[in-house]
């Protein structure tokens, strides 16, 4: 799978990075401009921007729904998934406030690389982390390979169990499959998030105070009903969500079928229980 390499440095200071998510500065900032696609990169004048890992997804640490308060999942596997991202990174000390800012880190940066295809609609390069110097120069194009993958802290996340795959059109079925194997074998020996997954088996959802405390779950799906719960004003009735669903219009190719269908028909609603027919490592999104 060809891709952009950018070196630089990954930094958490001021910033509130989560287990899928941190700031990088490229040691040439006018390589953002390269990263191709409809959808430039985001910077500051410093050039620091926004990654967003590749194929995986960890469960939030701070999402705000429209019009609504921000909201988390349960606290114990999203604070580990953000907390074993920065280990991995190289930062050996992070300190946060009670927002979840940075406040102190030691070192203040570490060296690394992205290898990347574009940047998503909010800007955030969509990317796969490695540490280190980089394995191309930076600024050239690099065929990544299922080694060059096992490398990166996408994989790490999703061996460790602190990552949900979630999985886009852009990325190469090779290194799909290598990220399932991960996933598989986390799932297997029982890591981080599941024996307490209730993706597949069905989540009891009575309203966002059991969504944030009490429920594990893809975080896509996560977010949808954070969004829909918080637009019915305090209604914890799941009557109206795959309607909201199909209004949403998240496409979606179902692999072991071939074609690709709308979330909403993935989704199944008993009652207060919600559950995913389909598991996500069978699903590839139409990135936006």
């Amino acid at each position: 799978m060809p891709m952009l390499v950018i070196e630089g440095n990954f930094r958490v200071l001021g910033a509130r990075p989560d287990g899928d998510s941190v700031r990088f500065v490229p040691n040439d900032p006018a390589h953002w401009d390269l990263v191709p696609g409809p959808h430039p990169v985001r910077r500051t004048t410093t050039g620091s921007a926004q990654l967003r890992l590749d194929g995986i997804d960890t469960l939030e640490t701070h999402y705000v729904p429209a019009h609504g308060a921000e909201l988390h999942q349960p606290a114990p596997y999203a604070e580990a998934a953000a907390e074993e991202l920065v280990r991995w990174l190289g930062f050996l000390s992070v300190l946060r406030d009670g927002h979840g800012t940075v406040t102190s880190s030691e070192p203040a940066a570490t060296a690394g690389y992205v290898l990347t295809r574009g940047a998503d609609v909010n800007g955030r390069c969509v990317a796969l982390v490695g540490r280190g110097p980089a394995p191309a120069p930076s600024g050239s194009s690099l065929h990544v390979d299922v080694p060059l993958l096992r490398q990166t802290a996408n994989v790490h996340q999703l061996r460790r169990g602190l990552a949900y795959p979630t999985y886009y059109t852009k990325l190469y079925v090779d290194l799909r499959e290598e990220m399932t194997a991960a996933v598989a074998a986390a799932r297997q020996e029982e890591l981080g998030v599941w024996p307490l997954d209730q993706t597949l088996s069905g989540a009891k959802v009575d309203g966002l105070a059991s969504l944030s405390e009490s429920t594990v779950l893809l975080p896509k799906l996560f977010r949808r009903l954070a969004d829909y719960l918080t637009l019915g004003g305090g209604d914890p009735s799941l009557g109206g969500f795959g309607a909201f669903l199909d209004q949403r219009a998240d496409r979606v190719l179902v692999v072991p079928r071939g074609r690709f269908t709308g979330l909403s028909t993935l989704v199944e609603v008993d009652g207060q229980s919600v559950r995913l027919t389909v598991p996500p490592e069978d699903l590839v999104f139409e990135e936006r």
